[in-house]
């Protein structure tokens, strides 16, 4: 690259993240990571940037600075509306001319660039990047425009002049009156850069951290065919994959713990001939059913995240792209993250739903709130005017111009775009919950309509009928006290668990398989297993349509289950995460897609075919398989040796034994790779035989309100009985001691995972008096219990 400087043109490879007052933060951020991290592997497109001081002079030139002045004062004082003053100072830039001296510098520049990759006219994107853009404080996000697809002197100096306008576009000029930025001492830089061809090939955006949580481990990476135009401006509904940063370049493992298909119904691609460099097309059915990425692609993009990160050292926001000629990989820009760096780490602010609604409609949550009230529907930006204060707005997708209308919404509910698009981005900022990406959004919610929408509840944001009570609790959890008894969480929601990694916890006690087989999977397992046998057409149809892409119908169930499961237990890496393999009763397991076909119908299946006694029995040993298989793979390909197994309802000594026996046949062998396998203690046998279990299971878990219903002899779910129900009565409290005492004699553990700690402090005191070894909790529930339980410990 050659290093001929002129004072209007630096190539990036010369520029550092200090050059920001000469070439603004996003071209000082592209020539940091050429010069500094591409011995590192990292490959970013060369080019050059045009000065601050070339902006100035362009200008001088042409006598722009007191015209600019001059509408902007009209703008401040109110005499003329913002649409109308932006338009004007833009035809200035267009209407103007570079300086002959700054053309030259241009034109000599992309002549270098283009003998730099042997191309007579080389494409290229052209980019702006203002001085007080990037910075920490503030994102930018998309105020001003870039331009891609560009050939030729004459296409080239079109963009620049372009650049140069958009500095004044009505976005950029409110998010600079909002942000305290005077509009006459920010310049702007051009970036140009030779385009990666991901026209032919795929593009997106990637995180460092978790852009809804603020989690600190995970890269985040959106993905979509064609330029990447379309993930930023929330055109489409991306691909979402979320890597785990510390078992990368670890042992071999593959830490991809989720992988979402997006629609990606469009892909913008170049054009040829007319006006437009580029244009949209529709994918095909087969693009949109294909994850654009590999595991491996997925894989170098996290290491590159990860190694950004670190030499930055801040949580950092990125754009990539696939070249379709070469199949290489770029880093095409990369930011600061400027929402979740800025909050509070000793705030913890938790929603909750107060009541039950009807769901009308789900799609990405962002942000962890709750909204709600009427529907304003605006399904284009011509429309934005009509927006009413306090309302949820709804719409198609958003871009920049949006912002002033989104500023003053409850809410944001979009029909495309992922968790890297316009609108979740700019709603982080603002801190107003969204739900993006719902595909159909604006056909189904009418305008004036009540609703709520919910990002309180995982990953996914639920938009429900109606206004609900909703409650709004602030936990700060510092000066939290250290306790002798670990405190673990009690988590079924993989979503739910990278929400509460602040809290201040051992781990996790109980993580419910069910909830990822009933709310992801949704299909019975043997269904999967016997297919071709399946009697019901419709059942067929609804799996196949579920599995596409799944060659072998198995890997539809072990992939998701073994993800999931890797995401609850990424939240608290290394510590233990204890998942306890699936205890569906029979009329339960009967609801999931295709369950009728092999569930019997049992007059009390509470008392039935459940936990153990399935996993060893040739009506389920098959399906426990999968489940064998999910865990096999989440703890040694995905790298999560902190997943810890449980085996519920087990009755007797002989079941401990037969279900050893199936987990070894599936190559789950206790101690071997540090397996730990526990039991839940659930069964009054269990107690009673405690030394004897304590010879086949690394430790127990007390699963008090099946406890209670055994050793009481009262329905759980009776109503006509609950005044009866008390996990509190002598007996129980009685139970659980031997079981205690009989375990630390046999050196196992105790824990607790039942309901009753989390809904009473005081039976918390009581189990800390017996000496138990942890106690699992709802996560609403730590902070309370927490403190009891050190004043207990103090106290003894």
């Amino acid at each position: 690259m050659s290093n001929n400087q002129t004072p209007h043109i630096r190539w990036f490879e010369t520029l550092k993240s200090e050059d920001v007052a000469i070439v603004g933060g996003k071209n000082a951020s592209l020539g940091e990571m050429i010069a500094s991290l591409k011995h590192k592997g990292l490959r970013v497109p060369d080019g050059f940037a045009t000065t601050a001081d070339a902006y100035w002079q362009f200008l001088t030139a042409n006598q722009l600075t007191e015209k600019i002045q001059s509408h902007l004062e009209e703008l401040q004082s109110g005499k003329t509306p913002l649409d109308k003053v932006g338009k004007s100072i833009r035809r200035l830039f267009l209407a103007a001319e570079f300086p002959a001296d700054i053309a030259a510098a241009i034109k000599n520049a992309y002549h270098q660039l283009c003998q730099n990759y042997n191309n007579h006219e080389v494409d290229v994107a052209v980019r702006s990047s203002a001085t007080a853009e990037d910075l920490p404080q503030a994102s930018f996000a998309g105020q001003q425009e870039t331009f891609l697809n560009i050939t030729g002197e004459v296409e080239l100096l079109d963009a620049c002049r372009k650049c140069y306008a958009s500095l004044f576009t009505d976005r950029a000029i409110s998010y600079r009156e909002a942000q305290g930025f005077e509009h006459t001492k920010v310049a702007l830089s051009i970036g140009v850069q030779k385009m990666v061809r991901s026209d032919q090939a795929s593009a997106g955006v990637m995180f460092s951290i978790d852009t809804e949580t603020g989690f600190p481990d995970i890269v985040l990476i959106d993905a979509a065919w064609g330029l990447g135009e379309n993930v930023v401006q929330g055109t489409v509904t991306p691909d979402e994959y979320r890597v785990f940063k510390p078992l990368l370049n670890t042992d071999n493992f593959q830490p991809v713990i989720e992988k979402t298909l997006g629609d990606k119904q469009k892909k913008l691609v170049y054009a040829k001939g007319g006006s437009e460099s580029t244009k949209n097309i529709n994918t095909s059915p087969a693009e949109r059913q294909t994850f654009v990425l590999s595991d491996q692609e997925i894989l170098q993009l996290a290491v590159w995240a990860s190694v950004i990160e670190t030499h930055y050292n801040q949580p950092m926001d990125m754009e990539w792209a696939k070249d379709g000629e070469t199949g290489d990989l770029f880093i095409v820009q990369a930011r600061p993250e400027t929402v979740q760096r800025q909050k509070v780490a000793a705030a913890l602010k938790t929603y909750s739903l107060q009541e039950k609604g009807e769901k009308i409609l789900t799609g990405l949550s962002i942000g962890e709130a709750i909204a709600s009230g009427k529907v304003c529907l605006i399904e284009t930006a011509d429309d934005i005017r009509d927006f009413q204060d306090g309302a949820i707005l709804v719409t198609q997708m958003t871009d920049p111009d949006w912002v002033p209308v989104m500023k003053r919404a409850a809410g944001i509910v979009t029909d495309h775009g992922g968790r890297t698009c316009h609108a979740a981005i700019v709603s982080r900022e603002l801190g107003i919950p969204a739900i993006v990406g719902t595909d159909k959004a604006t056909e189904v919610l009418q305008d004036q309509q009540e609703i709520t929408i919910s990002c309180a509840e995982g990953d996914q944001g639920y938009i429900y009928r109606d206004i609900l009570q909703f409650a709004e609790t602030e936990v700060n959890v510092e000066n939290i006290p250290h306790t002798k008894t670990q405190i673990l969480l009690n988590i079924a929601s993989p979503g739910a668990a990278l929400r509460w990694w602040r809290l201040p916890c051992d781990g996790i006690g109980l993580a419910r398989m069910e909830f990822i087989i009933n709310n992801i999977i949704k299909i019975h397992p043997m269904a999967l297993v016997h297919f071709d046998d399946l009697q019901d057409r419709g059942t067929r149809k609804q799996i196949q349509n579920l599995t596409f892409g799944y060659q072998d119908k198995t890997e539809y169930f072990v992939d998701h289950l073994a993800r999931g499961m890797a995401k609850i237990a990424a939240a608290q890496y290394p510590r233990p995460v204890i998942v306890r393999m699936s205890d569906f009763k029979t009329n339960e397991y009967a609801n999931l897609i295709g369950g009728k076909q092999f569930e019997l119908k049992e007059a009390n299946p509470m008392l039935g075919f459940r936990g153990a006694s399935r996993y060893y029995s040739d009506r389920y040993r098959e399906g426990f398989a999968l489940e064998c298989r999910a865990i096999k793979r989440a703890r040694e390909q995905i790298g999560f040796t902190n997943i810890i197994m449980m085996i519920p309802f087990c009755r007797t000594l002989q079941e401990a034994d037969q279900v050893l026996q199936v987990l070894a046949e599936n190559g789950l062998k206790r101690g071997e790779n540090k397996l730990q396998v526990y039991v839940m203690a659930e069964i009054p046998s269990n107690i009673e035989l405690a030394a004897e279990f304590s010879q086949r299971f690394d430790g127990f878990s007390i699963g008090s309100n099946d406890l209670t219903q055994l050793v009481l002899g009262v329905d759980r779910d009776s109503s006509q009985l609950a005044y009866i129900f008390d996990e509190s009565n002598a007996a129980v409290k009685g139970m659980i001691r031997r079981l205690i005492v009989a375990a630390h004699e046999n050196q196992r553990k105790v824990g607790i995972c039942g309901q009753a700690p989390s809904d009473n402090p005081e039976f918390a005191a009581f189990l800390v008096e017996a000496g138990i070894d942890s106690i699992s909790l709802n996560p609403d529930s730590v902070i309370a219990v927490k403190r009891r339980v050190a004043e207990v410990e103090s106290s003894r």
